[in-house]
């Protein structure tokens, strides 16, 4: 039932990211960086963004094919099916934006900020669905598995072909640069710190949805007069401060948290669990440091389903 419930969470989160994809097009300032090289092939060939996106969505998994090889495994071809209906869902939501056709850069502009706001929108729904990978980032995790990058590196480096390959087919094709703009790069920038935003603001969202076994133990403790409190060890490197914190919990039959405190924080702020261990000591709130490591929140840690991500 749950993993029913799963499933039709990500295929709505598909849905409104694909409304978002075709507004942020029909702002006419550059689409997302995953979807430049499907909307300039359609602007010059006789097939819809969203045909082309699922031929291109086909090829990554293809290359993925090729790059996992033996490691490439059944849940891959998930990718597939899910390729198909968010192509379909990109030609429908185009269709139903018909109508929208802003004239003035202003009007555009704000076009292109809601049509942000929609995507992460269905970005975060994807990630609390935490059942599948668009081939875009499934094809990052790919590269990042086998040659042991980094996954935000790599992402990077990605968006940023995806685009310069985009640029230079409308060059060669149109003679002209069109669909790859200053909307592309706020895209980029944007999409996935508001992906995490919504997860801070909603925080609730995947208990409500899906049920947490923790958090209603949780609360049957505190009804029982058993939750409320807590203790905090504050430790050093080689001080012994976790076995000390161990053992204490197993004296008062408290539950002991190390790492699980870890894998929280990664799982409210988007970011995965290897990043939030690595930083913990200067990692702050600031709008600025989410802009600059938002990639991370698509990183493949399985432990968080904050770690997964998405059509950007």
């Amino acid at each position: 039932m749950e993993k029913a419930k799963r499933y039709l969470v990500f295929l709505f989160g598909l849905f409104i990211s694909s409304f978002g994809v075709s507004l942020i097009t029909k702002a006419n300032l550059g689409t997302s960086p995953i979807s430049a090289i499907p909307y300039v092939l359609s602007l010059n060939f006789p097939f819809t963004l969203g045909q082309f996106t699922i031929a291109f969505s086909l090829f990554l998994i293809l290359l993925q094919l090729f790059i996992l090889r033996r490691n490439f495994k059944a849940e891959h071809l998930l990718q597939i099916p899910i390729s198909v209906a968010f192509g379909y869902f990109i030609d429908l939501t185009m269709v139903l934006l018909g109508f929208v056709a802003p004239g003035s850069y202003p009007v555009k502009l704000v076009a292109l900020l809601i049509g942000c706001v929609i995507l992460g929108f269905g970005v975060y729904l994807e990630v609390i669905a935490d059942v599948a990978m668009l081939p875009g980032e499934s094809f990052v995790r790919a590269v990042t598995q086998t040659w042991k990058t980094d996954f935000g590196t790599t992402k990077v480096c990605f968006d940023v072909s995806m685009t310069v390959i985009a640029a230079i087919t409308s060059l060669v094709l149109a003679h002209t640069l069109y669909g790859v703009r200053e909307g592309t790069v706020i895209v980029a920038l944007m999409v996935g710190f508001i992906a995490r935003l919504f997860g801070r603001l909603l925080p609730f969202v995947p208990g409500l949805l899906f049920g947490k076994k923790q958090e209603s133990e949780a609360a049957a403790a505190v009804e029982n007069g058993q939750g409320g409190r807590v203790i905090a060890i504050g430790r050093q490197y080689g001080s012994g401060g976790r076995v000390i914190g161990q053992k204490l919990a197993q004296r008062l039959g408290y539950e002991f948290y190390d790492d699980a405190i870890v894998q929280m924080a990664a799982g409210t702020t988007g970011y995965t669990p290897q990043f939030v261990r690595q930083r913990e000591e200067n990692m702050t709130n600031s709008f600025l440091y989410d802009l600059v490591n938002q990639m991370y929140a698509y990183a493949p840690e399985e432990e968080s389903p904050q770690g997964q991500r998405l059509p950007g």
